[in-house]
């Protein structure tokens, strides 16, 4: 879904066009998945992906489908990527965007409403979107953001002092409203 910089919608466009040298701004959403001991599952994507091929990131990204809320693409993604069902995701940060340009060119620019997700349950990650995942202390995979020793994507870079900042404990972050999402978003 193609939004505008207030996050209205503009139409719709394939996938395979919104991620080029030429990308629109469009919808899309970012997932932390949390363990009950306030561990956050990263993920490596998968080396065949357009963007970001073997890189480090947060448990899970997609596209709402036209007409679909968030929280369902979030719980659509985290099942079809790492084998999780989930019974809902917590909104975290509803206007979160960002504009990265890979070394090749290819840009990602995205309004990308920020989730929380919790779950007990085995992860069985998809190999077609990625290659590795790993279970880091949140404090710990804070701080490694905040100083510069971990290799994570740039929508990660950007999203995780903004969590911080929500508190210590990933478990205690107050949701925000789904009326705070952009109006595209608001389904």
């Amino acid at each position: 879904m193609l939004v505008d910089g207030d996050g209205n919608a503009l139409g719709t466009a394939p996938k395979t066009s919104v991620h080029g040298h030429e990308t629109p701004l469009h919808l899309a959403f970012s997932s932390y998945v949390f363990d009950h001991e306030g561990r956050v599952l990263l993920t490596r994507r998968a080396d065949h992906k357009i963007t970001w091929p073997g890189v480090w990131t947060n448990s899970c990204c997609g596209h709402p489908l036209p007409g679909e809320p968030p929280e369902r693409a979030v719980l659509r993604r985290l099942s079809y990527e790492l084998g999780l069902r989930a019974e809902h995701a917590d909104l975290m940060l509803p206007t979160f965007a960002y504009r990265a340009v890979m070394g090749n060119g290819i840009v990602e620019h995205e309004l990308c409403p920020v989730y929380r997700v919790t779950v007990d349950a085995p992860v069985t990650p998809n190999p077609e979107e990625v290659g590795e995942v790993l279970w880091m202390p949140w404090k710990e995979f804070v701080e490694g953001v905040r100083r510069g020793l971990l290799a994570i994507s740039p929508w990660c870079r950007e999203q995780v002092p903004l969590l911080a900042e929500l508190g210590a404990d990933p478990m205690t972050w107050p949701p925000a409203p789904d009326t705070a999402l952009p109006p595209a978003a608001r389904v």
